[in-house]
Parts: C-alpha cells; structure tokens; sequence
C-alpha cells in the first residue's frame, strides 16, 4: 500500500489538481492523507482516507503527525510513504521510478540546491518506507543546521531528517531540479523529470533567493538604498511578477497535462 501525506493551508485551489495528476500517475492502490486548514473538509471527505483540520501552525508537525497516521494503518513496513506539498504532484510514473530506487535507497527526496545549496531532503516530495521512517525516527522539524550559499548558518524544513541521515551515515538519493528553461530559479521546477513543485502555492511568492542579489550588495550600499526604499520597490515588483507567473502556470495546470513541457521535461519516460 502506499500512503500518500499532504498538507492545504488556507487554498483548495490546489487540491483537484494535484488529486488528478496523482491518479493518473500512481497506478496501485492509495491513501491520501491530508491537513485541511482554513478549508471546508465536507467537499472532500470522499477523496481522503483521513483528513485533520486541527489548528496547528507548523507543517512540519502537521507532516510529522500525517505520518504517524499512516504508520499506524499500513499493512507492513515495506509500504510506502510519500509526502507532498499541496502545490507538488508527479508528472510521470512514480512506481516505476521509486521501485527500483528504493531497493538501493531507503529514501527518495527532492533536494533544493537552487534555493542557497540547500542540503536537505524537502517535503514537497518524498518517499520512504514505513519501516525506514520509524527506524529512525522520521522528523521534517527544523533544527539542525547548516551554512548556505552566502555562509549564513539556517535550517529548515527537513533539518532534523537530515542530521539523523548524517548522523547514521545513510545514503538518500537526491532528487535534483531538471529543467532546462526556468521562469524563476526556484519556483515552478522539475525534479528528476518525475515530480512538479510550483513553489509558490501557498505563500506570498518572495523568498530567500530574490532577495540574495540585494543581499550581495555592500553593507553602506544596502543601507543606503534602504533608506531610499528602493529594496521596498524592488521587493513589492518581485513579488508582483511571481503572483502573475504563479497564476498563469496555475491555470496551465487545471487545462494541460502536458504543460511541464515548457520547462524543457522532454519525455514522461522514466529510466
């Protein structure tokens, strides 16, 4: 059985689509699970095995809890878990690309390097087995730490996962961005030809990466095009030009199956 571990915060508009990619992509049995906060449950009840609306803040917690869930109904350890951004979904064959992977990986997971070099497995997609996440314990909470591209130490979503992957000397396999045209460099991307994450679904569409180039410029020079607002303009056009560019790649989304292509995905043929 495979578990599927989503969380919607405060936008259904997502949820259709990405119950529609992972039908056609997913072809054995599955459970959905999910968070629905901020959304009325009673449209969907048919289309989840379990559905939470508690009022918990962290989605790491939230994820960390779906899974928990899962764990408790599998039918053996060797079933799957994947988890997923309500904004991320497959493209192409998730069992013939995860079987063979995970007889040499215990973990499968999308791996940011766009975003600052960003180490560690991201829950937008991931997969494992219920034996593996209980074997170690799984925990997406932040935590632990790393330095990133511009040698700041942070952590994130996935950081405590990463120090018990460190911490074990265990091998995952890294899912890395595949495109070839970008409309951003970490929005709207391809992973392994396998999985789409749009990025912006549920959050204002500015992050760490937009505001690194400004982030470059000189201490005297940030300051004083601080005090013009110049890094407000900049901030509001940046954040405007990636609502838009959400919004269209959106509704390619709902219409056309096939409107990765634009983002140089050649072929729904996995090796």
């Amino acid at each position: 059985m495979i578990h599927v571990l989503t969380v919607h915060w405060k936008n259904a508009e997502w949820i259709e689509p990405q119950l529609g990619y992972l039908a056609r992509h997913i072809d054995r049995p599955y459970k959905m699970y999910a968070f629905l906060n901020g959304i009325d449950p009673a449209p969907y009840k048919d289309k989840f095995f379990y559905v939470c609306t508690e009022d918990i803040k962290s989605h790491a917690v939230k994820l960390n809890l779906l899974a928990d869930m899962a764990c408790l109904a599998a039918e053996s350890p060797d079933d799957w878990l994947i988890f997923l951004d309500s904004d991320a979904f497959p493209i192409a064959d998730v069992v013939a690309y995860a079987e063979r992977r995970l007889e040499k990986y215990p973990l499968l997971a999308v791996r940011r390097d766009e975003n600052l070099g960003d180490p560690q497995p991201h829950p937008c997609f991931c997969i494992t087995t219920v034996g593996f996440w209980k074997e170690i314990g799984g925990d997406w909470k932040r935590g632990y730490e790393w330095k990133n591209a511009t040698g700041n130490l942070v952590t994130d979503v996935g950081g405590n996962l990463l120090g018990k992957l460190r911490e074990r000397n265990i091998e995952w396999l890294p899912m890395l961005r595949s495109n070839t045209h970008d409309l951003h460099p970490v929005f709207f991307g391809i992973y392994d030809k396998l999985v789409y994450h749009h990025g912006a679904g549920s959050r204002k569409p500015v992050i760490r990466v937009d505001k690194a180039g400004f982030r470059k410029q000189p201490w005297l020079l940030r300051k004083l095009l601080t005090a013009l607002r110049v890094y407000k303009f900049w901030k509001s056009r940046a954040l405007k030009e990636n609502a838009e560019l959400s919004e269209r790649i959106l509704q390619q989304i709902k219409t056309d199956p096939e409107f990765h292509l634009q983002f140089g995905q050649a072929s729904r043929e996995q090796p």
